[in-house]
C-alpha cells in the first residue's frame, strides 16, 4: 500500500508566513525520508485544501490528512472533514484517514516553559513572583478551543513560580490582552511576559507585536517582554510523527469527523471567505465578531 501524508496549514496573507510552513514541511520530510509528505493550505495560498487532497491521491492508496493547527475549532472540527468527505466521493479507491490535531499536552507545555525562560532572561531574570504571564491564543467561539488555552495556562502555573498565569485571546473570545495586562498590573505585577500560542508568523503575530509596544508606552513603569511563536520546535515535529503513526495504525479515536457529520450541513450552508489569516473562527452565531478588534 502506498501512503501519502498531507499536511494542512492555515495559510497567511503574509508570504513569509506561508514560506515558514513550506520550510517546516521540508524539514519534517527530511526527518522522515521514507514518508511522502505534501503540503496544502486552508486559505491565502495557491495550493488549497481541495487541490492538496486531489494531488495527494496521485499514486497513493491511502492519504493521511494531518492538521497543522493548534485549536480545536471550526477548521479542524468541520472545514477539513467537509473537504475530506468530498475527496472520498471523488476518489472512492483511495482511503482518507484524518489524523488527530496537535492539542494541549506536555510537549506544548515544554515549549511554553522554554519560551518563558527565554523571555524572563530578556528581562534580566526578574522575580517570578512579581512577573505576570499572559498566554495569548487566537480565540474562538468554540469553548473547547478556548479551554485548551486555559488548560495550558494552568499547567504553566503549576510548574512555575509565577503568581499569575492568565489566558487571553486576540479575537472572538475574552479576555483580550489589554484586559489581562490591566488585571495583572492591578494585582501588583512589575513585569509581564506575553507568550503567543501560535505556530507561525502572520498578520496576527505582527499585530501582537504592535499591541505589546503600545502597552509598554501606556505603562512605562512595567517591563514587557514578548516571546516568539512556536515555529520549528522539535516537540511539534515529534507530535506530528506520533499523529501519523497513530493514523497508520488506526490506533486512536478521532471525534472530528463525527462532529462534522453532526454539524456539517450548517458548515456547508454558511461557509464564507475570511478577512484575515488566523483572525477568525467559523462563528456563525456571532458574525459581528468575525473580524478581530
Amino acid at each position: 500500500m502506498t501512503t501519502k501524508v498531507l499536511l494542512v496549514g492555515h495559510g497567511s496573507r503574509i508570504a513569509a508566513g506561508n514560506a515558514e510552513i513550506e520550510k517546516f514541511t521540508k524539514i519534517w520530510q527530511d526527518r522522515n525520508p521514507t514518508w511522502k509528505i505534501e503540503l496544502c493550505f486552508i486559505e491565502f495560498a495557491p495550493i488549497t485544501l481541495d487541490m492538496g487532497l486531489a494531488n495527494a491521491t496521485h499514486g497513493a492508496d491511502r492519504v493521511i490528512v494531518v492538521p497543522l493547527i493548534l485549536n480545536a475549532a471550526g477548521h479542524v472540527k468541520m472545514e477539513i472533514p467537509h473537504h475530506i468527505e468530498k475527496a472520498r466521493k471523488q476518489h472512492p479507491n483511495v482511503e482518507f484517514i484524518y489524523a488527530r490535531r496537535l492539542s494541549a499536552n506536555d510537549k506544548m507545555l515544554a515549549i511554553l516553559k522554554r519560551n518563558l525562560r527565554k523571555t524572563m532572561l530578556q528581562m534580566d531574570a526578574p522575580d517570578p513572583k512579581t512577573t505576570g504571564v499572559v498566554l495569548l491564543g487566537r480565540g474562538s467561539s468554540d469553548r473547547v478551543a478556548n479551554g485548551e488555552n486555559a488548560k495550558l495556562s494552568r499547567y504553566l502555573f503549576e510548574e512555575s513560580q509565577h503568581e499569575l498565569v492568565d489566558p487571553a485571546f486576540t479575537g472572538i473570545s475574552f479576555p483580550r490582552l489589554e484586559m489581562a495586562v490591566q488585571r495583572q498590573i492591578k494585582l501588583g505585577m512589575m513585569q509581564i511576559a506575553v507568550l503567543p500560542y501560535y505556530l507561525f508568523s502572520g498578520t496576527l503575530m505582527e499585530r501582537i507585536k504592535k499591541q505589546v509596544a503600545r502597552l509598554q508606552s501606556q505603562y512605562p513603569r512595567i517591563s514587557f517582554s514578548l516571546a516568539e511563536n512556536f515555529g520549528f520546535e522539535s516537540e511539534i515535529y515529534e507530535l506530528l510523527d506520533e499523529r501519523v503513526l497513530e493514523a497508520m495504525a488506526k490506533d486512536y479515536d478521532n471525534d472530528t469527523e463525527a462532529h462534522y457529520k453532526l454539524h456539517g450541513e450548517h458548515y456547508k450552508h454558511h461557509h464564507h471567505d475570511h478577512g484575515d489569516d488566523h483572525a477568525h473562527d467559523h462563528d456563525h452565531n456571532h458574525p459581528q465578531e468575525e473580524a478581530v478588534t
